[in-house]
């Protein structure tokens, strides 16, 4: 873009501009935030020029101006141009400096401990598993590729379910956080992740749903990896378990990570 088109910011907000060049500028104006912020600190400037009195203002200024532009502009203020019009593009612009400032996405873990705790179903038998280093490499586990996970690591399988997760706490101010990765997990079903602590009172942390497909299974081979919080300190969990909730709210165990 031209440094013209930078230029033209107060002969657009004054309307000597012919129709063409006010067209040229405002596709310019569409993409340049510098000028949409200055053309709108004109806004009351061009107020205030239309409550002027027309020939008072040539009177005062016809010996010290160019008449062919006074004329045109006073021409403009008293026509008021398109200042409805202006004000909208003002907002546009602004909508799209603010709207393109924005990014991110995130996920929360539900925080809650209500005194009586969530039911925990009984946990079948979990065995603790270490992966051989002759195994090649999960490419889904957040420790490969130089993106190492923080936070203090278990390892569960399931023998009846055969779920397996990988979990990682991580003391915090407010309690603990819990990373958590899960495969082998069939769909659909609705999930929570709960909490024991060492006083035998339970915490429903997280909660989600899985797919038909399931989660690192053979039709969805990526694992799911979600995150939680849980007000209980490190020291004060004593268990944490992956449970399937079915429409009456009855819990089974999926797997659990024990003896913590």
């Amino acid at each position: 873009m031209s440094r013209a088109d930078h230029m033209d910011v107060a002969a657009y907000a004054l309307g000597v501009l012919d129709p063409q060049d006010a067209e040229r500028f405002e596709e310019h104006l569409a993409s340049c935030w510098a000028c949409a912020a200055e053309l709108e600190t004109m806004v009351p400037v061009v107020g205030l020029l239309a409550g002027i009195d027309g020939e008072s203002m040539a009177a005062l200024e016809q010996t010290h101006t160019d008449p062919a532009l006074l004329d045109r502009t006073l021409h403009a203020v008293r026509l008021d141009r398109r200042r409805n019009r202006m004000r909208q593009l003002l907002v546009a612009a602004a909508a799209v400096v603010v709207v393109g400032g924005l990014t991110g996405i995130g996920f929360a873990g539900i925080l809650g401990d209500n005194g009586s705790g969530a039911p925990l179903a009984e946990p079948t038998a979990t065995v603790a598993v270490t992966p051989p280093s002759s195994v090649p490499a999960d490419p889904n586990d957040p420790n490969v590729g130089g993106n190492e996970q923080d936070g203090e690591k278990h390892n569960a399988v399931d023998p009846s379910t055969g779920v397996t997760t990988t979990m990682w706490l991580t003391e915090r101010d407010f309690g603990t956080r819990i990373d958590f990765q899960l495969t082998r997990l069939p769909g659909p079903r609705t999930c929570r992740l709960v909490v024991v602590r060492k006083n035998n009172t339970s915490e429903a942390v997280s909660t989600w749903s899985v797919p038909g497909g399931g989660y690192g299974t053979s039709t969805n081979q990526p694992a799911l990896q979600l995150s939680a919080s849980t007000s209980a300190g490190r020291d004060d969990i004593a268990k944490i378990q992956v449970q399937s909730v079915d429409v009456n709210g009855v819990a089974t165990p999926l797997v659990t990570i024990a003896d913590l």
